[in-house]
């Protein structure tokens, strides 16, 4: 009797803790290169392939610096991703990397290491400094209610590209 007690509650603490990681394991989505900024686009996952991308299929390279727990970024990120037309030109026409950290290229923060930051690169790998927001203080962010902004300045992008071709 004692033995049988004793293998039922070994079977069931080890089911239980079974169960309790794989409730855990299923809260949290897997993380993809998209991190939430658009799931339908192809994302790079380095600085270098990016520029490597940018060169090879001559599109501009789109940097987006953020982190993972800054409200703002959030805000933009939501934004960003629910604006199809943001989605669909950044799916088509531009090399893609968020990153959530400091690259060693310090023509990516011109004014500062802050976030959110939005920088283009052109296929020539020029960081095109001149493609600012609407801010003097921080050259390189965009709020939500700057997304329209920021569609005017990817669609700059494009056609700097164009006119140097």
């Amino acid at each position: 009797m004692l033995h049988s007690t004793l293998a039922l509650s070994l079977l069931l603490i080890a089911v239980s803790s079974n169960l309790a990681m794989a409730i855990k394991k299923e809260k949290k989505a897997p993380q993809t290169l998209s991190r939430g900024w658009g799931d339908e686009i192809t994302w790079v996952q380095t600085y270098e392939e990016g520029l490597y991308q940018a060169k090879k299929s001559n599109k501009p390279l789109m940097v987006i610096h953020h982190l993972e727990d800054c409200q703002y970024c959030q805000a933009l990120k939501k934004a960003f991703a629910e604006n199809e037309e943001i989605q669909e030109m950044a799916q088509d026409s531009f090399i893609m990397l968020n990153l959530m950290h400091e690259t060693t290229d310090k023509n990516l923060s011109p004014d500062g290491q802050y976030v959110p930051r939005i920088m283009f690169i052109d296929p020539s790998l020029t960081v095109r400094a001149d493609i600012t927001g609407r801010y003097s203080n921080r050259l390189y962010t965009y709020e939500p209610q700057d997304i329209p902004f920021l569609i005017e300045n990817m669609k700059k992008a494009l056609r700097l590209i164009q006119t140097e071709l």
